[in-house]
């Protein structure tokens, strides 16, 4: 089976937006998928708002809609979107 590389932004809804709580959502939700060693990194947009990215390990043949799905209704992210995939290993 072969392993892809997910990059997923996750932007909150407000610069106010405590995003120390949404990882702390996403990590749950990843966690439940058997998603291990997720890498965190705080990206700035602009104004104050800042977005997680997220790189991940995935399975080849499993589809990423239904964790896009869960994350975006994690409260107050406005959006999440892949912004890389790539084949990792096999």
């Amino acid at each position: 089976m072969s392993v892809i590389a997910v990059k997923i932004k996750v932007m909150p809804d407000s610069p106010d937006t405590n995003i120390d709580e949404i990882k702390v959502n996403v990590e749950k939700i990843l966690g439940a998928q058997n998603i291990q060693n997720p890498n965190f990194e705080i990206q700035p947009i602009a104004f104050g708002l800042k977005a997680w990215i997220i790189l991940f390990g995935w399975p080849e043949d499993k589809e990423l809609d239904d964790l896009e799905e869960e994350l975006r209704k994690i409260p107050n992210v406005s959006s999440v979107q892949v912004v890389d995939i790539r084949r990792a290993i096999g």
